[in-house]
């Protein structure tokens, strides 16, 4: 019978070796919604498959402001954000078909100015659908914009939805990011 407090000298090359756990790897992703008017900017941290909200909010133009003056509002302030938080990847809503013309060029102006800035910071962009994004955050391509703010809220724990709308939207797209990424297999 063996004595269970009596330790044994294992054989030579059987040594147990501690292994010190890895620390957890920490992505921050940074989501955007872009536009002339207003482009929103949310910022994401998931580790250990758990997402967590680090910070959201919404860069504003004015009409009034010279159209150029706009875009560089929208670049400075962007480079701003990537400054404070040093994001690593970045997940951004593809544009979509628009009924008004006018409204998509400010948008894509708006993007194009996003993805330089991204370029020029070395971020790695994923850009993402409507109903990816839709499927991504609810499970479903049909949910409406509502249902989508209630599952950010939910899935990075906040008391509230997050606003204004844009600000939303960009926390949804760094969701996106996150699960079309691969990081949620991890």
């Amino acid at each position: 019978m063996i004595n269970q407090n009596q330790s044994f000298s294992p054989l030579p090359g059987n040594e147990q070796v501690s292994i010190s756990p890895k620390k957890a790897q920490v992505r921050r992703v940074l989501g955007i919604d872009p536009g002339l008017a207003n482009t929103g900017f949310g910022v994401v941290d998931f580790c250990n498959g758990r997402y967590r909200m680090v910070s959201y909010g919404c860069i504003t133009t004015g009409s009034e402001e010279p159209h150029g003056q706009r875009l560089l509002t929208i670049y400075n302030r962007l480079c701003a954000v990537i400054d404070e938080f040093r994001p690593t990847e970045a997940g951004m809503e593809t544009l979509y078909f628009a009924k008004n013309a006018k409204s998509a060029m400010g948008v894509s102006e708006a993007r194009g100015v996003v993805t330089l800035c991204l370029a020029q910071h070395n971020i790695a962009l994923g850009e993402y659908t409507p109903n990816q994004i839709k499927q991504a955050v609810t499970g479903t391509t049909t949910a409406d914009k509502e249902l989508v703010e209630r599952y950010v809220k939910l899935l990075l724990g906040l008391e509230t939805e997050p606003k204004p709308d844009h600000a939303a939207d960009a926390l949804a797209g760094a969701i996106t990011h996150i699960h079309f990424s691969g990081s949620l297999k991890k």
